[in-house]
């Protein structure tokens, strides 16, 4: 029991040390306090997305293997954190 609750407190830590890693106030600016706003008129409404959906744009963008005419500005955004961060991180927004 005692190795369970040591594991789950340490998970915890992890997710919260991961969800404050990445800048939600850069990602607010473009798409809204809410994130309904399509960013600068071209992205999708992310407050609409799954959190799995967001985790796959944002490893995408990172990774250079999603994207229309964003893909070079959030390539930009995101290439500084880790996926283990953009994971976290999108179980803070959408659904």
């Amino acid at each position: 029991m005692k190795k369970i609750v040591i594991a789950t407190i340490a998970t915890l830590a992890l997710a919260t040390s991961a969800m404050a890693a990445v800048n939600g106030k850069a990602c607010t600016s473009c798409h809204g306090a809410d994130w309904s706003k399509k960013a600068l008129g071209k992205s999708k409404n992310v407050a609409a997305m799954t959190h799995a959906e967001i985790a796959h744009s944002l490893k995408g963008y990172k990774a250079g293997t999603y994207g229309g005419p964003m893909k070079g500005l959030m390539k930009g955004q995101v290439a500084k954190y880790s996926d283990a961060d953009l994971e976290a991180f999108s179980h803070t927004i959408g659904k």
